[in-house]
């Protein structure tokens, strides 16, 4: 245990670069996430085309290839940003695929009768998705967007294969310095399962104070 005593300091930059990187990218892809959405559901063809490519893009598209393209891509065509930023942006237009996938599948608990209702009050169609379809749908949807943060996470860990000092590289760095894959990586295992943990147990606590009432 006396590696991970001395090596405190990185190790737990590190874990709060993680932690950050998970946060911002899953605030960014929540919201992305709620606007392709309501793309891909809205009457205007295309709108509905877009969001549909969007999605049909990232979900078939490898996280990895997108962080390596993005990293080396970007600065050919003249835009410079810090790798951490990057991975950043990356995870929020990745994810919010999903999220968006997500709330659409909340959609369906929606009934069509609200709809017709909201349509009868002369509500425009911007007010019927943000005041009726949204709302509920994200409520029916929390575990599954909970599950896609979970997700995000993880997936932080390939932020290391382009160069970002997050958990996973700074796991690796020690190991390089100690030879103790086995404990080191099962420990850096161990700290993601205790956020996937963390993560899901919200959401789960979440979804039962939002739950809609039938």
């Amino acid at each position: 245990m006396d590696i991970f005593v001395d090596s405190a300091g990185p190790l737990l930059a590190a874990l709060g670069t993680t932690v950050v990187m998970a946060v911002v990218a899953g605030i960014g892809s929540l919201i992305v996430g709620t606007l392709i959405a309501a793309a891909r559901i809205s009457p205007i063809p295309v709108l509905r085309g877009a969001a549909f490519a969007y999605v049909q893009f990232f979900v078939n598209v490898p996280l990895l290839v997108l962080l390596i393209l993005a990293v080396f891509a970007l600065p050919d065509a003249g835009i410079l940003m810090p790798l951490a930023p990057t991975t950043v942006v990356v995870l929020t237009l990745y994810e919010a695929a999903y999220v968006a996938e997500a709330i659409r599948s909340g959609v369906n608990t929606v009934g069509n009768g609200q709809i017709e209702a909201s349509r009868a009050l002369g509500f425009t169609l911007g007010q019927t998705l943000s005041l009726v379809v949204l709302p509920q749908s994200l409520r029916a949807a929390v575990q599954p967007i909970g599950n896609v943060m979970i997700a995000l996470t993880m997936n932080t860990a390939l932020a290391a294969a382009v160069g970002v000092v997050e958990l996973t590289s700074a796991a690796n760095k020690l190991n390089l310095v100690e030879a103790q894959p086995i404990l080191i990586f099962t420990a850096a295992g161990l700290v993601y399962m205790l956020l996937a943990l963390i993560i899901g147990l919200s959401a789960g606590r979440i979804e039962r104070k939002v739950a809609i009432v039938r």
